[in-house]
């Protein structure tokens, strides 16, 4: 898979703090990809960095094999946490304005913004200044901006802070809809089950240093429990489970089933347990039980 993004050794220091510790990942075309750290971990100077806020004291970002410079980044979509729309202004008016600033025509600038704004069926925001709209109706307007120029590489920093859960939806049904169009998405948020559910690798950044990296899947067997949860039809005897290959870590037992606990020993494949279970008795679930990403990044970041 082609990469759009390339951090190659990057540093940043602020004074004697150093935010980014000789940092590298890529970023495959047409992924969302997670970045996560615990607060202070480097996210947002790397974010800044990508978006030339910020240069780099070593290393150099890579856009599509080249250097990144600053006609790259009219090719982003960046929503920052810290939210930056001008209070006073007419919610119309400083649209429109902002997507200028990304190369639209006014023309075609209003006609996108009047499909979006119908399309989250917002049109009397129109002429209301953004200080008359809640945190998350102000979300929704940055969100349409963000967006509005069709951006190669969209940058979402904690995109659903101050929504609601169905609010939280919509924009999470629009992300993957880009994505779908072929946006590359860099998604930074704290909220590990969104992470888990719609991003295809992740970075975690801890004390400006990359220490974790991979697919979802990739990281999740990285840190295998090697735990498996088994009911069977009816009461089974103990013994009857006890085999060379596992350690029955609990037994749970009732009219109709045993729900079993084991601890592989062995690294074996999920069909051959099932092969290995199946002589024991008919099999209602079998279930490997997998870290959570959340569990992965508290583990990870605790031991660094």
């Amino acid at each position: 898979m082609n990469t759009i993004i390339d951090i190659q050794n990057i540093t940043k220091s602020f004074g004697t703090h150093k935010a980014l510790d000789d940092v590298s990942f890529s970023i495959p075309e047409g992924s969302i990809f997670g970045l996560l750290g615990p607060n202070g971990a480097g996210k947002t100077t790397l974010l800044r960095i990508l978006n030339q806020i910020f240069k780099p004291d070593q290393g150099v970002v890579l856009f599509k094999n080249h250097p990144l410079d600053a006609d790259d980044v009219l090719q982003f979509g960046y929503l920052p946490e810290e939210r930056g729309l001008y209070k006073k202004m007419k919610i119309g008016e400083q649209a429109i304005y902002l997507a200028q600033l990304k190369g639209l025509s006014k023309q075609e600038a209003t006609r996108r913004l009047k499909e979006w704004f119908e399309k989250f069926e917002i049109t009397e925001w129109w002429y209301r200044k953004l200080e008359e709209l809640s945190k998350g109706m102000q979300q929704k307007i940055q969100f349409i901006i963000t967006i509005l120029h069709e951006p190669k590489l969209l940058i979402f920093d904690e995109p659903f802070s101050g929504f609601d859960p169905i609010n939280t939806n919509l924009l999470k049904n629009e992300i993957l809809e880009l994505n779908k169009k072929g946006a590359t998405i860099i998604f930074s948020t704290h909220n590990m089950a969104s992470v888990e559910e719609i991003c295809q690798e992740i970075v975690l950044i801890n004390n400006g240093k990359n220490i974790l990296n991979g697919t979802i899947n990739e990281v999740k067997n990285r840190y295998k429990t090697d735990l498996y949860s088994v009911t069977f039809d009816n009461e089974i005897a103990l013994e009857s489970i006890q085999n060379p290959l596992w350690e029955i870590q609990s037994i749970q037992q009732s009219q109709h089933k045993t729900t079993v606990t084991l601890k592989v020993k062995t690294n074996s494949e999920n069909n051959f347990l099932l092969s290995e279970l199946s002589k024991i008795a008919t099999i209602r679930s079998f279930s490997e039980e997998l870290l959570s990403i959340n569990d992965i990044f508290i583990r990870v970041v605790e031991q660094k």
